[in-house]
């Protein structure tokens, strides 16, 4: 489905400097929310308070600052699998009955986001509205959490936007001290695996395949750098699909890093990543 009907020319995804998140035209896209996540960090004997307000007022302030008429969520917007926290039940109405106020918002559905349904707010001002797993476009852009194969009409448009692996970066300085960085991910899709999953594609058009960090900071990630495809998420890695050598890492300031293969090098020996819950 594309949400700009009207609109059907090119446009291009733009990060915001310093931020999780993009703009595609007038559109705020942030993914991998996982509301609700103090919750289970509590069960661990980590207590966090809810988080909820900032989350509120970090996502209106990133729609003033960019003028977005509209937002979408692009999966995993609640953080429990398979239930629903007694956080989640208050936290998740809350947050989008604020940012509903303010403008429509478009969910995709990620693999967390079963029983949304029941949370969703039909009081707001603008609506909500819940898109397939399987993604929506807006013009030339198109947008899909990642647990599942995209629809075909997706891999026709220029870029196509992917969450579910809160990518990040692991690096090791001379001395030993490792950092991890959030990172934006660059790279394409294998055309020839779509063609053996999709025989009646056509009008491929090889997009550009952007890989988003997590809005929510305290979900981790996979890095990278140190990951292969056995341990990345969704069946484009399981199924070789998406290029990972060549893929291109930036910082969330813009600063270029590096491709996968470059950054193998400046990644601690003998770790492997973290896991972000599936």
């Amino acid at each position: 489905m594309n949400l700009h009907t009207e609109r059907t020319g090119q446009l291009e995804p733009q990060p915001l400097i310093n931020e999780p998140a993009l703009t595609v035209g007038d559109t705020l896209v942030l993914a991998d929310l996982h509301l609700g996540i103090e919750h289970e960090l509590s069960l661990s004997g980590i207590n966090i308070p809810s988080q909820i307000e900032q989350r509120v007022g970090r996502t209106l302030r990133y729609l003033e600052m960019t003028n977005s008429q509209r937002i979408v969520l692009l999966g995993d917007v609640k953080h429990s699998i398979g239930k629903t926290s007694p956080l989640e039940r208050s936290d998740i109405p809350q947050f989008l009955r604020s940012i509903a106020e303010c403008a429509p918002v478009d969910i995709v559905l990620g693999n967390h986001d079963g029983g949304i349904e029941y949370l969703i707010p039909r009081d707001t001002h603008f609506g909500i509205k819940l898109h397939s797993s399987r993604g929506c476009r807006i013009g030339d852009v198109g947008l899909v959490h990642g647990h599942t194969w995209p629809s075909a009409d997706l891999l026709t448009c220029s870029n196509v936007i992917l969450g579910h692996n809160h990518p990040i970066v692991r690096l090791a300085d001379s001395l030993g001290y490792v950092s991890s960085k959030p990172v934006w991910i660059r790279t394409h899709f294998i055309e020839s695996v779509f063609r053996e999953r999709y025989p009646k594609l056509n009008g491929y058009a090889d997009p550009r395949v952007i890989i988003m960090p997590a809005f929510n900071e305290l979900v981790g990630g996979i890095a990278f750098n140190e990951a292969t495809y056995d341990t990345l998420l969704g069946p484009l890695f399981a199924h070789h699909v998406i290029l990972l050598e060549e893929a291109q890492a930036y910082l969330l300031d813009g600063t270029y890093l590096g491709t996968v293969d470059q950054l193998r090098l400046l990644a601690p020996q003998r770790r492997k990543s973290r896991r972000p819950s599936k």
